[in-house]
């Protein structure tokens, strides 16, 4: 064994990991467990039904809790076939001899897209409101936090009708100079090539603005929550904080994504047997009610009457879906909105201080 220059026997290697800059500040695994614990303390402890139909309510809005495709297979549970494209065609047709109709629509369905999503962005500082104080006072909320979430509406419609511009500008342009070369007589490969690249700076473009309204909704959102900031300045704090630890913050991203999608598999483990046992009462009532309609001597026929009822009935079902959807997806979007508020508070003192405001007594953080 040799010895060190001062004849003793030298120490083995440890690592010693590399103390942060910032007391308490968190990594993103180390967020994953306050996340954790805040989300059953505001759901479980205690149980509070009139706290969780107000939380299943707002994360309705938000998009029920869960992913986009637990919503579509879940529709696909409907016990009949709603055929949309067929739905389009015929009201295309009651509409285009009709001018006065068709500006009617358009500006229907804007005004109901907008509505929408002003809607959400309110109730995202409503459910950041609730993670914060671990309570949840839709009203009260609402009526604070409403110049908060017209900001923030007033800025996504700035910025993602910026990019559908400019994406929409690139590629009118890119049709004219397709057409330029068909009339040049390139290579068949250089238009393929070039519709390609446009399809997969579409692609790309839309996982930025994913990204982009992701970060909006966890860290940025929970900024302007505590300062009463605006969105731009909440992002300058958000990207100053950023450049400060660029890796921390791209691994954040992808074990946020990577959580996001667990949670959308757990959600749809637990969906498929209760929408399945949901569907199949549907039907069962359906037949039932007409079984017993033929016991009595009468047959089911479609007039004014059974319409209404077997419209009542539709709806009835599908609101009982929408609340399924949010009621069993509503504890993953706590958990991700916790998860990032968690983050980005140990990073800034204000919200921290709020975070800590709403802890029990006698609980470190």
């Amino acid at each position: 064994m040799r010895l060190d220059a001062a004849g003793r026997i030298p120490q083995p290697l440890r690592f010693v990991p590399a103390r942060r800059p910032e007391a308490g500040v968190l990594s993103p695994i180390e967020s994953l467990s306050p996340a954790w614990d805040e989300t059953l303390r505001l759901l479980f402890r205690p149980l509070i039904g009139r706290r969780w139909m107000a939380l299943s309510l707002v994360c309705l809005f938000l998009g029920g809790g869960t992913s986009t495709a637990a919503f579509q297979w879940a529709f696909g549970t409907l016990p009949m076939d709603l055929h949309p494209s067929e739905l389009l065609l015929r009201l295309r047709l009651v509409l285009t001899p009709h001018l006065s109709l068709i500006v009617l629509a358009v500006v229907l369905s804007l005004s109901l897209i907008l509505g929408l999503i002003y809607v959400r962005c309110v109730l995202r500082f409503v459910l950041i409101d609730a993670v914060v104080k671990q309570d949840i006072a839709v009203g009260v909320a609402w009526k604070s936090l409403k110049s908060s979430g017209r900001s923030y509406f007033l800025w996504l419609l700035g910025v993602v009708g910026g990019i559908l511009g400019v994406v929409s500008g690139a590629i009118i342009l890119s049709l004219r100079f397709l057409n330029l070369l068909r009339e040049a007589g390139h290579p068949w490969w250089v238009a393929s090539l070039l519709l390609v690249a446009e399809l997969v700076a579409v692609v790309l473009i839309g996982l930025l603005v994913a990204i982009l309204i992701t970060l909006t909704d966890d860290l940025v959102a929970p900024l302007m929550y505590a300062d009463r900031i605006s969105p731009l300045a909440a992002w300058k704090i958000v990207w100053r904080i950023w450049r400060h630890d660029p890796d921390t913050f791209l691994f954040y991203i992808v074990l946020r994504f990577a959580v996001s999608m667990g949670i959308s598999v757990a959600v749809l483990f637990v969906l498929f047997p209760v929408l399945m046992g949901l569907s199949s009462g549907a039907l069962v009532t359906a037949a039932l009610v007409i079984l017993a309609l033929r016991m009595v001597g009468l047959a089911w026929a479609w007039n004014p009457v059974t319409i209404f009822l077997g419209g009542l009935a539709l709806c009835i079902f599908t609101g009982l879906l929408f609340a399924l959807l949010s009621v069993v997806g509503m504890p993953g979007q706590v958990f991700l909105q916790n998860y990032g508020v968690r983050f980005i508070a140990s990073r800034v003192p204000s919200l921290r201080a709020l975070c800590r405001a709403s802890a029990p007594l006698g609980r470190g953080r």
